[in-house]
Parts: structure tokens; C-alpha cells; sequence
């Protein structure tokens, strides 16, 4: 055992590991200047194409997080091969093999390739983009990100969800146009409508002198229901994306105060307590 350490040529082992070593670094830091360079080549180019109208604001972020994520794995895979090549591993060899393997799993990777496949059409069809209020798989939010394999949809409850774009089978995107503002309001039974709608229709187009966000409305449409104590009265708005329930609070607060002023009564349930004392006289 002491002869074949003595004949081990440690000296060239030594220059060996060195030179590899300094190829590693040279790799990484070559992946590193590419990567940056890639990344901020990609966010310059959908910068130029958002300012210029081209396509807008959400669907340039998906875009943009769907292309960083390709480059990402393919520089990936590229670093890998570069590696495996300076350990003088046999890449031609190691692919091959790696497609017998992908076969043989091919079958327990069917939810991954289905997830690729709908990612793929939901890009392209332009079903959604980054920053659309969607309701998708059962889950309701915004969208953060998209991409070939998972959708992320922030909740209202501050709760991210990852949804598995297999598991999409309907979207419903509530982004794609102006958005309903709608507000139902009570009136007593011994008030007159006709004043009433009178009211409200003033108070509502004071709103729509001021807010920006209204784009038609709101018009008051008469009455919606008859309910057990009240006359309810329907108001409809055209609002901005995502700014509908901005707009439904401002006209609750202004048709509240409105029928205040004209002493225009809102029902609300009233509780009668009666005391019973026993006589015993």
C-alpha cells in the first residue's frame, strides 16, 4: 500500500484539479454575465414594447415571466452539459440515456405534460395575463404569474394560489372590459318612490362629476324588488377594471347621505323589548 501511494502522482492530480477548478469558475461566471445580461435584455425589450402600445401592461408581464423562465432553463440545461463535458463525461452517451429514462417515466408524467400543454394554449389564446381578476379552478383573484406548468392567483385574503394549469378548465376572466358597478338600496313603503329615484339619480351624477373611474352612469334603473320592509331601488355604473367596488362604496356613502337630507327614510330592523311584571295584588 505505501508503494502505490509513493507512486501516485499527486503533482499532476494537483494540476489537474486546478485546471477544473478554474474552468468551474470560469463557467459560473460566464453563466452569471449571460444570465444578467439575458434577463436585462429581455425586461429592456418588453419595456420597449409596452411603451410603444404594442400589447398592454399585463399581458407584456406575462410574456416577459413566461420568456425569463425558458431562458432560465435553458441556460440550465446548457451549464449542465458545459459541466458534465469539463468532468469528461460522455454527453452523447448521458442523453441517450437520459431518453431511455424520460421513456420509462414517461407514463408517470402525464400530469406534467398536460399541465404544459394547457399552460401553452392559455398563453397563446391569451386567456389571461398578469394583474386580471379571474376566477379559475374554483379560485378567485389576481393573477401574479403564468407559465407552462402552474398559474399563480393571489385571493382577496392576501392567500397566493398555485393552481395546476391542468386543473383550469374554465376561466372566467372579470378584467376584459368595463366592470358592473351595482348597487341595491331600501326606501320605507310610506316614502315616494318617484322623489326617491329623484334623489338618488342627483346624488349619482354629482359621483360622476368627480370620480375618474366611472366610465357610464350611474343611472338609476327603478325598482328592483319589494321586500318584507323596504322598496328596494337598483343603481347600475360602468367602472374601470378592478375599481367597481370603489366606485359601489362612493354611491353607497352619497345616496345614503342624499336620502338623509331629503328625510327619505332606509328601513332597518327594530327590536321591541316588553317587561312583564307579575301582579300579585
Amino acid at each position: 500500500m505505501p508503494d502505490i501511494i509513493a507512486n501516485i502522482d499527486w503533482a499532476g492530480i494537483l494540476k489537474n484539479i486546478g485546471i477544473i477548478s478554474i474552468k468551474l469558475i470560469f463557467i459560473l461566471i460566464v453563466f452569471a454575465i449571460v444570465k444578467s445580461v439575458g434577463n436585462r435584455v429581455i425586461r429592456t425589450s418588453f419595456e420597449k414594447l409596452e411603451n410603444k402600445k404594442d400589447m398592454t401592461a399585463g399581458r407584456a408581464h406575462t410574456l416577459r415571466s413566461l420568456t425569463k423562465s425558458i431562458f432560465s432553463y435553458v441556460l440550465i440545461f446548457i451549464l449542465a452539459v458545459v459541466v458534465l463535458g469539463t468532468f469528461g463525461i460522455d454527453i452523447a452517451g448521458l442523453i441517450a440515456a437520459a431518453g431511455i429514462v424520460g421513456l420509462a417515466i414517461g407514463f408517470g408524467a402525464q400530469g406534467l405534460v398536460s399541465d404544459v400543454v394547457t399552460g401553452f394554449f392559455i398563453l397563446l389564446e391569451k386567456q389571461l395575463d398578469v394583474g386580471d381578476y379571474v376566477t379559475a379552478a374554483g379560485m378567485g383573484g389576481i393573477v401574479e404569474e403564468t407559465g407552462l406548468r402552474t398559474t399563480h392567483i393571489r385571493g382577496f385574503d392576501g392567500t397566493l394560489h398555485f393552481v395546476p394549469n391542468r386543473e383550469i378548465s374554465t376561466i372566467s376572466n372579470h378584467t376584459r372590459g368595463n366592470m358592473r358597478a351595482l348597487v341595491d338600496i331600501g326606501i320605507s313603503y310610506d316614502d315616494d318612490i318617484d322623489k326617491a329615484i329623484e334623489v338618488l339619480q342627483e346624488a349619482c351624477d354629482r359621483v360622476a362629476e368627480t370620480n375618474e373611474n366611472i366610465v357610464d352612469g350611474p343611472n338609476v334603473v327603478g325598482v328592483q324588488e319589494l321586500g318584507a320592509s323596504d322598496v328596494v331601488i337598483r343603481v347600475i355604473a360602468q367602472a374601470k377594471t378592478n375599481m367597481q367596488w370603489a366606485v359601489e362604496r362612493e354611491l353607497r356613502k352619497a345616496m345614503k347621505q342624499a336620502l338623509d337630507a331629503n328625510g327619505i327614510e332606509i328601513p332597518f330592523p327594530h327590536q321591541v323589548y316588553i317587561n312583564k311584571t307579575e301582579n300579585n295584588g
